[in-house]
């Protein structure tokens, strides 16, 4: 199967239905995707797939062939955090960190799709994304800062 990961394409020798989450992790090491929970529901391993936040550990490589995909290593333009890895770092969001590249990720999607969104945007698409540490809050306020960032360019 060919796609590309973080602009670069790859090519991986894998079972069809082995999960994005493990050909991340397990044939590219790319490490920032998390297993969390395994059935899509805490959001701990969410990537782009052709621009879509989506939950790695159910996508079957099968259906991956010729696909975009993004985790949070591929986030940043070279040396420039992207504006959301800014505000998670200016708002000291993580506490354990284990969820956090995953709400990025799900935080970078809803800021493509709504550029100003209230506390309402945020909480409907960040919802399926849990995090154990309860830094919620913080979250709310980074994407807020960092949709301010992306507006001033």
């Amino acid at each position: 199967m060919r796609f590309t990961v973080n602009g670069t394409l790859r090519e991986v020798d894998v079972e069809d239905d082995m999960p994005l989450l493990w050909v991340l992790r397990d044939e590219l090491g790319i490490t920032s995707v998390k297993y969390g929970c395994g059935i899509a529901q805490c959001g701990a391993c969410t990537v782009h797939v052709d621009g879509i936040a989506m939950r790695s550990c159910q996508l079957p490589a099968d259906s991956l062939d010729g696909a975009e995909i993004t985790t949070l290593e591929g986030l940043a333009a070279g040396e420039a955090l992207h504006a959301v890895q800014e505000a998670w770092i200016a708002h000291q969001v993580a506490q354990c960190g284990y969820c956090q590249s995953g709400q990025m990720m799900q935080a970078a999607d809803l800021l493509a799709a709504t550029p100003a969104p209230t506390d309402e945007d945020i909480d409907a698409a960040m919802g399926g994304n849990l995090c154990r540490c309860g830094t919620y809050p913080r979250i709310r306020a980074a994407i807020h800062d960092a949709a301010l960032r992306l507006s001033e360019g």
